[in-house]
Formats: C-alpha cells, structure tokens, sequence
C-alpha cells in the first residue's frame, strides 16, 4: 500500500513539475516580446537586437491593412535605421497561444498598439522562437494588420 501511496505522489509531483517548467517557459516569452516590443518604441536597438536570432531561414512578413504584404529582411530587426525605430507609443498583447517543445515555440498573440497621438492600431501576430544560450530569442514573424468590428 505504501508502495502505491509513493508511486502516485512521484506521479503527481511529475506532472506538477512539468506543468510549472512550462509556465515558466511561456511566462519567459510572454517577457520577451514585452521586451522586444517595448525596445522597439523605445529605439533601444541593441536591446532590440538582443531579443532577436537571426538564422538562415529567420522571416519577417506584414499584412499592412491595405492587402500589401512586406517580406522584410530580418536583418532589420537586428540593425534598423534610425527613423524605424523610437516612434515612442506603447502596446498591449492579448489572447496568446502558444506550443513550446524543447527548444523551439511558435506564439501567436493580438496587439493592440497606441501611438505617441493616441491613434489605435491592430495587429495579430505569429512568432517564432528558439532557445540559445538558456535563453529565448525571436527567429521570425508574421504580422497582420486589422481593424476590429
């Protein structure tokens, strides 16, 4: 009987030690898009850059609202020009899912953003990430551009 007692704790305590590692994981993300997000605005490039890994097959596409759709280098997440950068405003994401599994992770989140003027823009967005060094770093995205109904 005790025997079964222990089997079942070391089952329980498993799945409770699985469940928070994967909080963890996701809270570590949901941190770093905040991050990448907020750096962005801010014109923080080497902060920004720090939040990005770019790989050969890294991809940056934008749905603008219009129907024009942008394939952007990746390298501009790393090295953008000045005046991409630091437009100020700030932004908040909502309804995420996402999948982690080892090392790499797809989210996708909406974000609505408010620029300096106080406009409104929205966006749902797909990211993916890849851990390097214990640390999650973005390697591409797809953005797309809505109004809300």
């Amino acid at each position: 009987m005790k025997k079964m007692h222990l089997l079942l704790l070391l089952i329980v305590a498993s799945s409770l030690s699985h469940a928070y590692g994967q909080n963890g994981e996701e809270l570590a993300i949901k941190t770093l898009l905040q991050r990448e997000s907020a750096t962005w605005r801010s014109g923080d490039i080497k902060g920004h850059a720090a939040c990005w890994l770019i790989k050969p097959y890294s991809r940056i596409l934008i749905s603008t609202g219009d129907g024009t759709t942008l394939d952007l280098s990746p390298d501009l997440m790393i090295n953008p020009p000045a005046t991409m950068v630091g437009q100020g405003g700030s932004s908040i994401n909502t309804n995420y899912k996402m999948r982690v599994s080892g090392n790499n992770a797809w989210v996708s989140h909406d974000e609505e953003s408010t620029a300096k003027d106080g406009s409104k823009s929205y966006t749902y967005e797909f990211r993916i990430l890849e851990k390097s060094k214990g640390k999650w770093k973005l390697v591409g995205q797809s953005i797309h551009v809505y109004k809300p109904k």
